[in-house]
């Protein structure tokens, strides 16, 4: 009997040992292969030569029935071989365009092109897939997403989550939470060393299942950022006022709006003095002498002032001053709006990453 030859390359099978398999005097019997056994050839020969092939991607009763077929198969004829590697080049050159498979792939490369009520109502239809990583989409959410999860979870399960994130991101998350929970969740990863792979896939799930659960948001934004974002454009009495009524109705969101309102006030700590130049270039001269005009006179608005004057060249700071005592009185009205132009450049800058805004912490 031939010795099992299913582990050697097939370029270096023995010529004897391939003849002792066929009987003396009888030709060779070529059938075709089935297409299970043309995967297994080409894989084989892959393998053989060294490339790294990618097989953990595919569902896994597709890893298993071919490692199945290959423990089947033991010897491979040069005609054979060179027939089904002609015929799979034939087709990859062939080939002008491949989709994802599936509909979790169709999902992840629609994203962001359909709608978030679409696209909830397409993963809820298809349902937990054996197919698809659920980690995948997990590790990309944004960490303001996950929190709700990561506060109502057990230990456990977060501290899996975590793991299985990338170490900025975890950073990230685990950043907001409490400190005790926080250095809890810290502990229960030193305890997930022998957690296996299949108890990471439930937890992935039954978390991506909560996802799919919670209803679209009409919003991207929180309450809290779109309140700010309106009164930090609003007039300073119409803004004084709705902070008022705000506060008497709910003292803790007033103080969250508070907060997230950024205006002309704020420049000193909220700007940091390298931008005083880039910002100010940005904005007409006339904006900027009447804004400036406008708040010289008013104790809570002139430190932003002369700390934009102390961080530009000192000839653009004294012609600004120049032109400021020759304006005169400025109406309320037109210094709040010039003030107003002056922070919707400093936003507008910011979200083109220009500059950067210094925390009410820091």
């Amino acid at each position: 009997m031939p010795q099992d030859m299913s582990s050697q390359p097939l370029a270096r099978i023995n010529p004897v040992q391939r003849a002792v398999s066929v009987a003396p005097g009888r030709a060779i019997a070529r059938p075709e292969p089935s297409p299970r056994e043309k995967a297994a050839i080409i894989v084989r020969l892959l393998l053989a030569e060294g490339a790294q092939v990618p097989l953990s991607g595919l569902p896994e009763h597709m890893q298993a029935a071919l490692t199945e077929q290959m423990g089947q198969m033991r010897l491979v004829d040069r005609a054979t071989l060179s027939s089904v590697v002609e015929e799979f080049l034939t087709e990859l050159e062939e080939v002008g365009l491949s989709f994802p498979g599936g509909i979790d792939g169709a999902l992840s490369m629609m994203d962001g092109h359909i709608s978030a009520n679409a696209a909830s109502r397409l993963r809820r239809l298809a349902g937990a897939s054996a197919k698809a990583d659920p980690w995948d989409r997990i590790t990309k959410l944004p960490a303001e997403r996950l929190l709700p999860m990561m506060e109502s979870e057990s230990t456990e399960v977060v501290a899996v989550m975590l793991s299985r994130m990338p170490v900025a991101r975890s950073a990230e998350a685990l950043g907001k939470l409490p400190g005790d929970r926080a250095r809890r969740v810290a502990y229960a990863m030193s305890m997930t060393a022998n957690v296996d792979p299949e108890t990471v896939r439930r937890i992935g799930q039954s978390l991506a299942s909560q996802l799919d659960a919670q209803p679209p948001r009409a919003f991207e934004a929180g309450p809290v950022e779109r309140v700010g974002a309106i009164l930090n454009v609003s007039s300073t009495a119409t803004r004084e006022d709705v902070l008022a009524g705000l506060e008497a109705e709910d003292a803790a969101f007033a103080e969250l709006v508070r907060r997230a309102i950024f205006t002309f006030e704020h420049i000193p700590a909220r700007i940091a003095p390298r931008d005083a130049p880039k910002i100010l270039r940005m904005v007409p001269q006339d904006q900027i002498v009447t804004a400036f005009a406008a708040a010289q006179n008013d104790e809570r608005l002139a430190p932003s002032v002369e700390f934009l004057l102390a961080n530009i060249s000192q000839r653009l700071a004294q012609s600004l001053r120049e032109e400021m005592e020759a304006r005169g009185p400025v109406k309320e009205k037109d210094g709040d709006e010039a003030m107003t132009q002056i922070i919707l450049m400093i936003r507008q800058l910011e979200g083109a990453g220009e500059i950067a805004l210094q925390s009410t912490e820091d």
